[in-house]
């Protein structure tokens, strides 16, 4: 055997001339390999005024001096380039791209632990069996990539669950989403064992109701419904709250009373009298 079995380093044999060639060239072969740095994995052909030292992975389609070396690292040493081809585990730093790549007998890929798939991911706490992603922070981003970004939460199928659960020392006060079927409900609980349903948006036709998970109508409300009570000195302007709007008059001549806005003034429900 002439070379080491891993980096192919040339032995000195016995009785050798010139030992020093042999030995001078597995320390090059050393120098260009042990904590591999290389400039650049990109480019396909030799740069035009390389140092002594300097260390590139030869991009596919090479040309020129680099022609037939893709994937290899090229050195450039005493005024030439060497050429090592990698083998299974090398590991290489990309010093433009400031990341670690590791061959794996096809390829140089990144050399991070792969996250596609992991069973658990924790960040800065343990995740387990029922919270698979876990993360303790006091914020947490998710940003676009360069336009648009959407946030998924996917279900088996309508009598499933697609939430975000709202809790306080990890007791629900608070649930969003799709809870046992496709409408969208809002609920909350003072103890994380009674819910109240909220509001509820039929997925069938986008009806909102409030205290009923079946509204009937565009807006059906489940129970009394309140809204602004006034004195005649200080009811809002008829005009900007639109044809439509609904307020309580509580010292209108006669008694308190309902009334509505024309767009222009407010007025009783009970004779469409201008309120005084």
């Amino acid at each position: 055997m002439d070379d080491t079995p891993n980096l192919n380093l040339p032995y000195i044999m016995p009785a050798q001339a010139q030992k020093h060639v042999t030995h001078n060239g597995a320390i090059r072969a050393l120098d260009a390999l042990v904590q591999l740095s290389v400039l650049d994995r990109d480019l396909t052909g030799p740069p035009g005024s390389p140092v002594d030292g300097d260390r590139y992975i030869v991009a596919g389609a090479a040309t020129d001096a680099w022609s037939g070396k893709e994937n290899q690292i090229a050195a450039w040493q005493d005024n030439a380039w060497t050429f090592f081809s990698p083998a299974e585990g090398w590991l290489a730093w990309i010093a433009d791209e400031d990341v670690l790549l590791v061959w794996d007998g096809a390829g140089w890929v990144p050399s991070g632990a792969s996250l596609n798939p992991a069973p658990l991911v924790g960040v800065n706490t343990s995740a387990d069996a029922t919270n698979r992603l876990a993360v303790s922070s006091s914020n947490t981003l998710f940003t676009h990539a360069g336009n648009d970004h959407r946030l998924k939460i996917n279900k088996a199928g309508l009598a499933n669950t697609a939430s975000f659960l709202f809790q306080s020392n990890y007791s629900g006060r608070a649930e969003i989403g799709t809870t046992g079927d496709d409408d969208f409900h809002f609920k909350v609980s003072p103890d994380g064992s009674a819910w109240f349903e909220a509001l509820t948006i039929d997925a069938s036709n986008g009806f909102v109701g409030f205290g009923t998970t079946s509204p009937s109508t565009n807006l059906h409300v489940d129970g009394p419904l309140r809204v602004g009570s006034y004195t005649v000195a200080t009811v809002p302007s008829a005009s900007t709250n639109g044809t439509g709007a609904q307020i309580y008059v509580s010292d209108e001549t006669g008694g308190a009373v309902m009334a509505f806005s024309d767009g222009a003034d407010w007025r009783r429900v009970t004779d469409r009298a201008v309120i005084s």
